[in-house]
């Protein structure tokens, strides 16, 4: 079965981002937060609050399906 990259509604925060993407490679969602903190607040927001802002928008919600005719 293929992996696919989702925003997670069980481990969801603000946008459910960083929970679809501990799924997808395996991490602790805990670990992951804080490591995106760390990198959000070293770099001024820029470039990671960015990309999250537009994974919200791009990264399909769990359960969500694509039909594909």
């Amino acid at each position: 079965m293929k992996k696919k990259l989702y925003r997670s509604r069980s481990k969801k925060m603000i946008g459910g981002v960083l929970g679809g993407l501990s799924d997808y490679i395996q991490i602790d969602v805990t670990l992951l937060r804080i490591l995106f903190v760390i990198l959000l607040l070293t770099t001024a927001f820029f470039p990671f609050g960015l990309i999250y802002l537009i994974m919200i928008f791009v990264v399909p919600n769990e359960g969500d399906v694509i039909k594909h005719d």
